[in-house]
């Protein structure tokens, strides 16, 4: 665990990003597509399921990007990530895809994985913090992983980037979340995996913020997160 060396200010809101920090989205989302390879037979089209789900993540990973940006829409970049793989083998059948997205979208949220140890520290952040959901994912889905995990009775909203339709960098979804939470900048805190979108949407906003680095990325970051974690039983010594 790493940290700036000043005093812990007093806090009382803590808003999480979900996807990879609290459910284990890329561990959840290669379950389900495992699952939809085996059921509709990618096989014809792939090599292996890891061919399929290569060229399938690097679109995705690049696909969110612009719509973080802002540069696609919802619909857009579920159009274009479900039918990429097929499009680059040669294999695109609109109806096929069609079939198999809205199959893998209706499993997805019912994934129970979580990253490490996030139950405990989530329960011992909910006796002494208030707490909230902030992520850019869609509500159908980030609702139900939340219950899916059981740990949806933990927080008091999901404030998420379809409602006031930007995404996190944007500054303004911070001042939404603080807004919409009745919460003063100076006592809320960011907790989040991704850099770009949670780390340096918070720091922009003027709200202190914990990365939460499982993987141990050793990119050097500036100007650093007020606090580093790469485990979530961590949070007890910051917080």
């Amino acid at each position: 665990m790493k940290h700036h060396p000043f005093l812990f200010p007093m806090y009382r809101n803590i808003f999480i990003d979900l996807d990879n920090t609290i459910w284990a989205f890329d561990q959840n989302s290669q379950d389900t597509f495992r699952e939809m390879f085996e059921k509709y037979h990618f096989e014809r089209f792939f090599d292996s399921f890891e061919q399929f789900f290569h060229i399938y993540s690097v679109k995705n990973e690049q696909l969110w990007e612009e719509y973080g940006k802002g540069t696609i829409t919802k619909n857009e970049l579920n159009a274009i990530r479900y039918a990429h793989p097929f499009r680059v083998v040669g294999a695109y059948d609109q109806e096929f895809v069609e079939t198999y997205k809205k199959d893998y979208m209706s499993r997805i949220a019912f994934k129970k994985k979580m990253m490490p140890h996030t139950r405990e520290a989530l329960e011992y952040l909910y006796s002494k913090y208030n707490l909230y959901i902030l992520s850019n994912g869609f509500r159908e889905l980030q609702t139900q992983k939340l219950r899916s995990a059981k740990v949806d009775h933990l927080f008091k909203k999901i404030i998420l980037s379809e409602d006031i339709g930007v995404h996190k960098p944007n500054i303004q979804i911070y001042h939404f979340a603080l807004s919409a939470t009745q919460s003063e900048l100076k006592e809320s805190l960011m907790i989040g995996d991704n850099w770009n979108t949670d780390i340096v949407g918070a720091q922009r906003a003027g709200m202190h913020c914990v990365y939460y680095n499982p993987n141990r990325d050793t990119t050097t970051h500036y100007p650093k997160a007020n606090y580093e974690i790469a485990d979530w039983l961590e949070v007890k010594d910051i917080l």
